[in-house]
């Protein structure tokens, strides 16, 4: 559950800062506003429910770092048609690696 709403967390955070760059609906105020109400709600159940899994906030921040930078990177190249560079595509191998480094904590348990 906790890899799910910080899943569903960060796409809504994608369209609530970069939905503005393709959107109208996004560039609303009441969006801005509105929009932070389910992401903060995703983040604090998510990171609740990671810290009671893993006991332990160092297993949480890489993953909600890895999750981000992935989500971002293939939203940004999906709906803006923004193509990654090598730089960036190094970027993104690096958080999926970061995001498998702190799950595979779970295959040991």
């Amino acid at each position: 559950m906790a890899m799910l709403v910080s899943f569903i967390g960060h796409i809504i955070a994608w369209f609530h800062m970069q939905g503005q760059f393709k959107y109208e609906w996004a560039r609303s105020i009441w969006f801005v506003i509105f929009g932070g109400i389910p992401i903060s709600i995703c983040f604090f159940y998510g990171t609740r429910w990671y810290y009671e899994y893993f006991g332990n906030y160092w297993y949480v921040r890489p993953i909600g770092f890895g999750m981000a930078t992935f989500i971002f990177g293939i939203m940004t190249w999906l709906i803006l048609n923004e193509l990654p560079d090598t730089r960036t595509i190094i970027c993104l191998l690096l958080s999926v690696i970061i995001v498998i480094i702190q799950l595979s904590h779970l295959v040991v348990k």
